[in-house]
C-alpha cells in the first residue's frame, strides 16, 4: 500500500528523534544514515566518510551520532567572517565545525525538522559557550531564513530525505546571496532504484529509497537557477552505503556524492543572466 507523504515525513521525524535520544550512545537506529553499535563505531564512522581526527576531537562528542555520507566542510572553502547555512543540521556536528572556520565575526544557522534535534543542537552549543551558532525548527523546503542572506549552504546527506527536492533547491536558491555557494554530501541514485526499495520506509529514512537519478539533481539545480554545478562521486562510495544495507546490493544502485554549485549574478553576451531558471540558457548550463 502506497503511503502519503506525511506519512513518510512522519516516520522520517519520528526515526531521527529516536536518534537525537540515544544521541552518541550509539544502539540500532532504524533508519540513519549509518547505524552505529558503539561510540567507537561511530568515530570510525565518521573517518570512513570523511572526516578527521582532529575534527571529532573540537566538538561536543553527542553531537556526532555518525550519521551522515560524506564531510561538506572538507569542500566547502569557508572563510571568515561568511554566512553558512546547515540543512538538516541533526546534533550540530557540522555546523560546531563550520563555526571555527567562519569565526566570531561569521555565523552559522542549523535547520532541522526534528524538535528532538533542535532540543539536542542547542543544548550542545549552550554547554560549550558557542555565539556564533543558532539552530532553528524548520523544514527544508520551507527555510526559516530571510532572502539573500547566506554566503553558503552545506548539507550531509539530508536533501535525499526530503519529497520535494526540486522545492528544496529553489528554497536553497531563494536564501543564498548573489554569489553564494552549495556545498553537499548527499546520497543519489545512479540507476533505477527496484519498487521494494523505493517503498521501503526503512530504506527511505535510511537515505537509501528516496535518492533521486544523479542526472535529474543537476536537472533541478539547473531549474532553480544554479550555476557552475559539479557532482563527484565520492571513491569510497561503495564502502559507505553497502554497510547500511549488506544484504541488499545497495552499492549498485545508489551512491555517495559531492554536490556543489554557484548562484551566479554575471551576465552573458546576451544580456540573460547566467542559468537562467525559466530558460536554462548561460554560459554557465
Amino acid at each position: 500500500m502506497t503511503k502519503s507523504k506525511e506519512e513518510i515525513r512522519d516516520f522520517i521525524r519520528k526515526n531521527y528523534a529516536e536518534v537525537a535520544q540515544k544521541g552518541s550512545e550509539g544502539g540500532c537506529c532504524a533508519g540513519g544514515c549509518s547505524c552505529s553499535g558503539a561510540p567507537a563505531d561511530i568515530s570510525e564512522t565518521s573517518i570512513k566518510i570523511g572526516y578527521a581526527e582532529g575534527d571529532l576531537a573540537n566538538v561536543p562528542p553527542e553531537a556526532n551520532m555518525g550519521l551522515g555520507c560524506g564531510n561538506p566542510i572538507a569542500i566547502a572553502a569557508l572563510k571568515e567572517g561568511e554566512v553558512v547555512l546547515d540543512l538538516g543540521s541533526g546534533g550540530g556536528f557540522d555546523c560546531f565545525l563550520a563555526r571555527r572556520q567562519v569565526g566570531e565575526t561569521g555565523h552559522v544557522i542549523g535547520v532541522d525538522m526534528t524538535p528532538d534535534m533542535i532540543k539536542l543542537a542547542r543544548k550542545n552549543a549552550e554547554r560549550s559557550g558557542y555565539t556564533n551558532v543558532e539552530f532553528r525548527l524548520g523544514e527544508i523546503e520551507h527555510l526559516p531564513v530571510a532572502d539573500s542572506s547566506v554566503d553558503i549552504i552545506i548539507s550531509n546527506c539530508v536533501i535525499n530525505l526530503s519529497l520535494d527536492k526540486e522545492q528544496v533547491f529553489k528554497e536553497a536558491f531563494r536564501v543564498l546571496k548573489p554569489g553564494g555557494r552549495l556545498s553537499t554530501s548527499d546520497v543519489v541514485a545512479t540507476m533505477q532504484l527496484p519498487q521494494n526499495i523505493k517503498q521501503d520506509l526503512a530504506l527511505i529514512a535510511s537515505c537509501i529509497g528516496g535518492a533521486e537519478y544523479v542526472e535529474n539533481i543537476k536537472a533541478m539545480l539547473q531549474k532553480a537557477g544554479f550555476c557552475d554545478i559539479r557532482m563527484t562521486r565520492k571513491e569510497n562510495s561503495g564502502e559507505i552505503v553497502k554497510s547500511w544495507a549488506p544484504d541488499k546490493n545497495i552499492e549498485d544502485y545508489v551512491a555517495s556524492y559531492i554536490i556543489e554549485a554557484t548562484k551566479e549574478v554575471s551576465t552573458v553576451t546576451s544580456g540573460e543572466p547566467c542559468c537562467n531558471p525559466s530558460t536554462l540558457k548561460g554560459s554557465c548550463c
